[in-house]
């Protein structure tokens, strides 16, 4: 069996920059076996396999250990992909996910993904993230993901979180953040270990949480978040009541073809 597979740079304007995730379009679903193996193999912290279905497209995302349910940067490499070379021509596309239906369309250059709002709620910190992180926050919230509220963003770029510890944490992931300069409204990191990501370089559907925190805190509907890893990139963010609207570009580095045993 062959399947066609892109590699692409999301969130990012040039190769070796922002969040890379592979995209593999499908005629038929396969085994989910063979999903997770091709994911695995691939070693990035998403692939995107996707189906159409009439004029919309069912889309899956797998981490190199697990499916999830939201994947930011991977839903904009997939859209990339059909705009860029898969000829699609119209203005929005829309997915069907296991987060709902997520629409992304072009304007103005950018690709605008919309997904539901996913805001957090203050709470204790687990003593492990407090250990993992070894700083003391601003504050501390939860909703899919942990998030912990820093003052200063030197502090957030130099963290070296303990991710033995990071693992036993029971959500998904662990976002740090801190407020920016302008012109970047807030600054951030991901990690999630427990899904076989020890650090995200670009995470789209972090921004779902951290959109709602920063409009409540700055006052602003409009907002531009950097992703503060290595590779590091930019999200823009349009924040509603239930919705988060993320707008970026990608460019592909790579167009192949993957080989694997039929059924």
């Amino acid at each position: 069996m062959r399947y066609p597979q892109f590699q692409v740079d999301a969130f990012a304007d040039r190769v070796f920059a922002g969040n890379p995730a592979a995209v593999v379009p499908l005629s038929a679903w396969p085994h989910d076996a063979l999903l997770q193996a091709i994911a695995h193999e691939n070693q990035l912290s998403e692939t995107a396999f996707f189906v159409a279905e009439g004029d919309d497209y069912a889309l899956r995302w797998f981490t190199p250990t697990r499916e999830v349910d939201l994947c930011g940067h991977a839903t904009l490499a997939t859209a990339h992909v059909l705009f860029t070379h898969l000829g699609c021509s119209s203005k929005q596309l829309r997915f069907h996910t296991r987060s709902g239906v997520l629409q992304v369309e072009r304007e103005q250059g950018l690709l605008w993904m919309d997904f539901p709002a996913q805001p957090a709620t203050p709470t204790a910190a687990p003593v492990a993230l407090l250990q993992a992180i070894g700083q003391e926050p601003h504050a501390v919230l939860a909703a899919s993901d942990w998030m912990v509220v820093l003052d200063d963003p030197a502090a957030v770029e130099a963290l070296a979180p303990d991710f033995g510890l990071l693992q036993q944490l029971d959500r998904r992931g662990v976002i740090v953040t801190a407020p920016g300069a302008a012109p970047v409204d807030f600054v951030s990191r991901f990690f999630a270990p427990r899904y076989g990501i020890a650090e995200d370089p670009v995470t789209g559907s972090a921004h779902c949480t951290l959109g709602p925190y920063w409009r409540e805190r700055l006052g602003k509907d409009s907002l531009l978040g950097e992703q503060r890893s290595q590779r590091g990139g930019r999200v823009q963010c349009r924040v509603g009541d239930t919705r988060v609207q993320l707008g970026g570009t990608a460019v592909t580095f790579l167009e192949g073809t993957i080989h694997v045993p039929g059924d």
